[in-house]
C-alpha cells in the first residue's frame, strides 16, 4: 500500500477531499520525522511506537580493502508495533 492508497482510503471512508487528507497525512509524517530527530519518541496507542534506538560504536571490516573501520556510535528510528496490532496482524 503506497501513500496514495491511503489517502484514497481515508478520503473515501470520511468524505473529505483528497488534497485536504494528502496534507494531513504529509503533516503527520513530518511531525513524527521532526520528533524522531530531536530525540522524542512518537506513542500512539492501540498502534505502537516510533522510538529512537541508540545503535553503539563497533567495529566492522571492509572487505575490498582488507581494512577494519570503526562505525561510530548512531541512532536509528525503530516501529514497535502495540500488542493489539501483533495479535490482529498475527489472527489473520
Amino acid at each position: 500500500m503506497t501513500k496514495a492508497d491511503i489517502v484514497s482510503e481515508i478520503s473515501k471512508s470520511t468524505g473529505i477531499d483528497k488534497s485536504t487528507v494528502l496534507a494531513s497525512v504529509e503533516s503527520f509524517m513530518e511531525i513524527v520525522k521532526d520528533s524522531l530527530s530531536d530525540g522524542e519518541n512518537v506513542y500512539l496507542r492501540g498502534f505502537g511506537s516510533f522510538v529512537v534506538k541508540k545503535r553503539a560504536q563497533k567495529t566492522a571490516r571492509n572487505i575490498s580493502k582488507n581494512t577494519t573501520i570503526i562505525i561510530p556510535e548512531h541512532n536509528i528510528p525503530s516501529f514497535k508495533p502495540a500488542k493489539t496490532f501483533l495479535k490482529q496482524v498475527k489472527d489473520k
